[in-house]
């Protein structure tokens, strides 16, 4: 009796056969081009050469479920099959890994058996590594041959494959080495398989690899295996590796089958189609199509001849992470010259050409002002000398002011980035841009015109012509390939797959990025802009899905250089200090890159040296390696103050005895009240250090959740630092409540805060260091003190009652100091930016926004933009005030009690720093608001965990920048 084992796949089809004694007869691994069930059928015919009937069958994969729902035919979970496989071949394995094209799963066999498996995001899986091939122009092989001769990892975003290619189109364009970016592709998946995947179960043991891309790519396994510490005999791939679920499914079909049988069920199969989901087409008619094109037309910029032209001109480059655009535009707003081009890899060489040919087509134009914005606007700036920069968010709102006055949203969306912003009362209230998934971008529709053979603007312009546009869904770029094939497969039309793809990304950026609720949410009157909108069939569906009628201007792929060119008009007054003509034909560029080492940072530097002697240092978080001196660099910093503060208390006390305190959470604030307690009981505290992303790694293994916020996610880090440095007693209590401030009806802690210590206790390995973690309030001074000595005394340290009550007093007593001096040192800061004519960012998060892996040093950005940087806990106690929310969090109270007091000074602003997966903040975030919008004030929120790209909260604090500018401006000019 032969035994046969399918699994179907999203992209390719195993089959196995065995015999009586489970030997392998047969086995194959092919891609299926979404013809699974044709594929299967042929799989079947051919096997007639290696099996006599009867014979048992089954089948198995996410590529199957359909197809045995239909036939009846025998389905085995995947995961179940691969459970069956490893106890029979290889029983001594504590843990699988096995990854395929759009799957990722790890199977734990230690203890209970337990599954994880990828849901909403293929970022870390095979298909992931194919696109990342293809950006890089190279097969697999010679990938995986690169790795292997790595000298150093760069941090690539595995989430997000579009995200990914950001991370390394400037490493390209830096000329960093080929095997590095392959190696750095490759730490990225086996970051996404430990955090997201493993959540905190650790991977130890003998381990299993399996699946394509793990069997074919040793330069993977290298990362896997350097990355866990393992072993070389700690690791199996097995030659069944890509076949193993077919191999467990063979092991698992006990049911008969004849070939008559089978082979009829699966023709049947091929000939029935699949049923996809439709949906109502783009254009009903051509007068429909005619009448649309019409209305977007009265919307056309006007042009002017730049030959003949004699006036001023005013020009604006906007420098984007795939494309840059130029215009050039005459007094009364006609544009002169525009141009819209790929940066492909040197967007300087781009605006060169441009300025070129403008001065050879117009030797005598006057350029009365030129300004840059966009990711490259610093770059532009300095190499070609323009007047100045704007942030893209007033550059794109300037722009669209011209064409529509009353604007009051605009949605910009471009090839990696969606940009969303409010207008409210003619400045921009708020703004939203895609920080976690941008399956909602141009290139989302580029990769899959390319994949098809066609061009991004053809493959757009054939969904006009659908009449039944495939229903997509919203879903991750790279689960999409597979619907596309299937629908494809069922006899969908380019045409029906393009019009299908056009919804997804309007479904996609409503939905997932901005998550609009209702069409209330987004605005009455609309301005969209951005190369995708050039697409017809995108600015149709927009139109569809809300029900309304928009504006897109004839630029709207230009709209940031045209706003530039607008500012530049409204700025300037003196002639350009832009290159002539002469300079441009001397012009040169190099750039190198280098690791700073001025901090624990260690920011990866681009040093721009250009043909005139000007340098221009990318890439940093800080002034440190920049020779000219900002003249911001100074200036009073609540956030640099405060960590000061605590270098001094560590510094004060010196005992033989010690105990390990990690620097985490709560203890951001209690940390001189700890200090002195200790020190008074006669032990110094060893506080573990601030966090860097060494420190994340250390301890993400053992991280169980996926979703908690980053600064609980660290604190894993933080006691594997403390017990690699092998300290006797680790000491960290569960504290529900936190000081009575008496601000607030109550003083609890957040749940994640005040029971992270239970977290810890149950998920890390403390070997030899002891973990006192008692309950304890400060409420409550027996309790307190009864508590603390009972644990203690547990763990073999024995304090008396008398001298824990007395280092209670002395530790509340400096806690008291310590935040009087802050409230001090607030007071100095606000005197120095008032004498100075400063404005004011109150920097709100809670006390643990104080470590620099969390906060991103904001604060200094801030610095750099010319503000005074106070925080939420220095704010002067004021009388308690009423808010539309239960108020039972001291931190909470602070926030609130910061936006009041922001309302009452008219030169400081408020800015939330809010942690991604922090659910109590869907409260904060809403009475902030309102708080700050009663007495008309702007609200800037910044969401910040682990991605270190600062991009999206430049803009953002550029933009409140240029409103605060702008409000001035407009009080002067009533005044």
């Amino acid at each position: 009796m032969y035994h046969i084992g399918f699994d179907i796949g999203s992209t390719t089809i195993k089959a196995v056969v065995l015999d009586d004694e489970n030997n392998i007869c047969y086995r194959s691994y092919e891609r299926h081009k979404a013809q699974a069930r044709q594929k299967a059928l042929d799989k079947i015919i051919e096997l007639r050469k290696f099996t006599k009937e009867p014979f048992t069958f089954a089948i198995s994969g996410s590529g199957a479920i359909g197809l045995c729902e239909q036939s009846g035919l025998p389905f085995v979970q995947e995961v179940f099959a691969s459970a069956v496989a490893t106890k029979k071949f290889f029983p001594e394995t504590d843990c699988a890994i096995e990854l395929g094209g759009e799957d990722a799963k790890i199977l734990f066999f230690r203890g209970s058996i337990e599954q994880r498996m990828n849901s909403t995001c293929a970022g870390g899986t095979g298909a992931f590594i194919d696109q990342m091939a293809q950006l890089l122009n190279m097969s697999l092989e010679e990938m995986n041959e690169a790795s292997l001769h790595y000298h150093r990892i760069y941090p690539i975003a595995s989430r997000c494959g579009v995200f990914a290619k950001s991370d390394i189109q400037p490493l390209i364009n830096q000329g960093v080495d080929k095997a590095d970016l392959c190696a750095s592709i490759f730490q990225a998946v086996v970051g996404q398989t430990i955090t997201s995947l493993a959540q905190g179960r650790k991977i130890e043991g003998n381990l299993l690899f399996l699946g394509g891309p793990l069997y074919f790519l040793s330069g993977l396994r290298k990362r896997f295996q350097e990355t866990l510490k393992l072993e070389d005999e700690q690791i199996n791939c097995p030659d069944t590796a890509i076949h193993y679920v077919a191999l467990g499914t063979a092991l698992c079909a006990d049911q008969e089958f004849t070939r008559e049988s089978i082979e009829g069920t699966l023709e049947e199969l091929v000939n029935t189609p699949v049923e996809m989901s439709e949906s109502k087409p783009l254009f009903e008619t051509k007068a429909d199509y005619d009448a649309f094109v019409a209305r977007h037309q009265s919307h056309d910029a006007k042009y002017a001849d730049l030959k003949s032209y004699t006036g001023k001109a005013y020009l604006g480059v906007d420098s984007g992470s795939t494309t840059t655009k130029l215009a050039l535009i005459a007094e009364n707003g006609d544009i002169l010259y525009d141009s819209y081009s790929s940066n492909k890899g040197n967007p300087l060489d781009v605006v060169l050409h441009d300025l070129k040919t403008i001065y050879d087509t117009n030797p005598d134009i006057r350029i009365y002002g030129a300004y840059s914005t966009g990711y490259g606007e610093e770059l532009m700036r300095t190499a070609f000398h323009l007047d100045g920069g704007v942030v893209e968010t007033l550059a794109h709102y300037t722009a669209a002011k011209k064409f529509n006055p009353d604007v009051d949203y605009i949605l910009d969306i471009g090839g990696q980035d969606i940009k969303c912003f409010k207008i409210k009362d003619g400045h921009i209230d708020d703004i939203v841009l895609n920080e976690a998934c941008s399956s909602g971008c141009g290139s989302f529709i580029e990769t899959f015109a390319n994949s098809l053979g066609y061009d991004a603007k053809e493959f757009a312009k054939l969904g006009l012509k659908s009449k039944h546009p495939v229903d997509l869904g919203t879903r991750c770029t790279v689960f999409m390939n597979s619907g596309v094939k299937q629908a494809q497969k069922n006899g969908a039309t380019v045409e029906d797959i393009s019009a299908g793809l056009c919804r997804s990304v309007v479904k996609n950026a409503l939905y997932k990025v901005i998550r609009a609720r209702n069409k209330d949410d987004i605005g009455k009157h609309i301005v969209v802009q951005g190369g995708t909108f050039q697409n017809d069939s995108v600015l149709r569906s927009f139109e569809q899905e809300l029900d309304l009628e928009v504006i897109r201007p004839s630029i709207a792929h230009l709209m940031g250089a045209y706003g530039a060119a607008l500012y530049a008009q409204k700025l300037h007054r003196t002639p350009s200090a832009i290159l002539n003509r002469e300079q441009l034909e001397n012009f040169s560029h190099t750039a190198r890159s280098v690791a700073c080492q001025g901090c624990s940072n260690h920011c990866s530097l681009t040093i721009n040296t250009f043909n005139d002697g000007t340098r221009l240092i990318a890439g940093n978080k800080c002034d440190k390696m920049i020779v000219t001196k900002s003249r911001h660099e100074d200036l009073p910093d609540m956030y640099k103050i405060k960590t000061q503060m605590f270098e001094d208390i560590k510094k004060k006390y010196h005992h033989e005895k010690k105990i390990g305190m990690p620097l985490v959470l709560n203890n951001y604030d209690l940390l001189p009240f700890w200090s002195r307690f200790f020190d008074s009981l006669g032990y110094e505290i060893i506080w573990s250090k601030p966090s860097t992303q060494e420190t994340y790694q250390r301890g993400q293994q053992t991280i169980p959740s996926d979703t908690a916020c980053f600064p609980a996610k660290l604190v894993h880090g933080h006691i594997q630092e403390l017990i690699d440095q092998k300290v006797d007693y680790i000491f960290y209590p569960c504290m529900t409540y936190n000081v009575d401030e008496k601000q607030s009806q109550n003083h609890y802690n957040c749940p994640v805060v005040a029971y992270y210590p239970q977290v810890i206790e149950n998920n890390m390995d403390m070997e030899e260091t002891k973990f006192v973690s008692p309950f304890l309030s400060f409420d409550d001074e027996k309790t307190f003190v009864k508590a603390f000595c009972l644990h203690f005394e547990k763990a073999g340290i024995k304090f008396r009652k008398h001298d824990v009550q007395i280092a209670l007093h002395a530790g509340a007593n400096d806690y008291k100091l310590f935040h009087e001096q802050l409230r001090l040192k607030h007071q100095d800061a606000v005197l120095y930016a008032r004498e100075h004519n400063l404005p004011m960012a109150v920097l709100c998060g809670r006390p643990y926004h104080l470590d620099p892996l969390v906060n991103h040093q904001i604060h200094q950005l801030l610095t750099q933009l010319g503000f005074v940087v106070l925080s939420e806990e220095s704010v002067p106690r004021q009388q308690p005030h009423t808010t539309n929310v239960l108020n039972q969090w001291t931190y909470h109270a602070r926030l609130y009690q910061a936006a009041h007091y922001v309302c009452e000074n008219d030169d400081m602003h408020l800015i939330q720093l809010v942690s991604f997966g922090c659910g109590i903040d869907a409260v904060t975030t809403d009475e902030v608001k309102e708080i700050l919008k009663a007495s008309g004030k702007f609200y800037t929120q910044i969401k910040i965990d682990e991605v270190d790209n600062l991009g999206a909260v430049r803009i953002r604090l550029r933009s409140l920048k240029g409103a605060i500018e702008q409000q001035k401006e407009e009080e002067q000019h009533v005044h």
